[in-house]
């Protein structure tokens, strides 16, 4: 039976394009931000011949009960708003499988401004050894891109489907194809690679809840 073939995760541009648009911020003058179309005379204007496209509504942030929802979780630790922005969470996630069930992996889960009605980023901010997460912590999880989110979704659904994707790497979900490739033909070397790199980076295993 010939071996499942390698595929190469293509959907995180969403992630990558909104992480570049919350690196620069608006550039301002005397501490006054600048807006794109805005004259000297401090009024916003549009270019000639264009229309600037309306706000978009405001919408809620992530309800408080999806973050204790969250904490209650066995699956992760210190889940929590990330310097008190309630749209950006950090924590830590509990592998239960081998070679990762030794540590533990810092997450960072970033919500849209537009959220539920657009989908999260995650990214893990502890290295780890994985065909699914490249160097830079981001994730290959088709739950979380725009052809497969859904309004309805929970912040504990998303951090569920992560580490079930920690524990179960999987051969069409690729952001590194040589270490899936590794994966795929030998085994035993991966898992002794990805074991040590656990030792070395992972963050200590936090003492089971009460």
């Amino acid at each position: 039976m010939p071996a499942p073939s390698i595929k190469v995760c293509p959907i995180i541009k969403p992630c990558l394009l909104r992480r570049s648009s919350q690196a620069t911020p608006p550039r301002s003058v005397s501490g006054r931000r600048i807006d794109l179309w805005r004259g000297r005379s401090g009024h916003t204007s549009a270019p000639k011949g264009e229309s600037r496209a309306a706000p978009p509504p405001h919408l809620p942030h992530p309800f408080p009960q999806e973050l204790e929802e969250a904490r209650r979780w066995e699956g992760a630790r210190d889940v929590r708003p990330l310097d008190g922005n309630v749209r950006r969470w950090t924590g830590l996630l509990l592998p239960n499988n081998p070679p990762y069930n030794t540590g533990a992996f810092r997450f960072e889960l970033t919500f849209s401004p537009n959220h539920p009605l657009e989908p999260p980023c995650v990214t893990l901010r502890t290295p780890i050894y994985h065909p699914s997460v490249d160097c830079e912590g981001l994730v290959c999880q088709p739950l979380i891109t725009h052809v497969h989110w859904k309004p309805s979704t929970r912040a504990i659904q998303v951090l569920q489907d992560l580490l079930l994707q920690l524990d179960s790497p999987d051969l069409q979900r690729v952001l590194r194809p040589d270490v899936a490739r590794e994966l795929q033909e030998r085994p035993e070397e991966f898992r002794r690679r990805a074991e040590e790199h656990t030792r070395l980076h992972a963050e200590p295993r936090p003492d089971p809840q009460t």
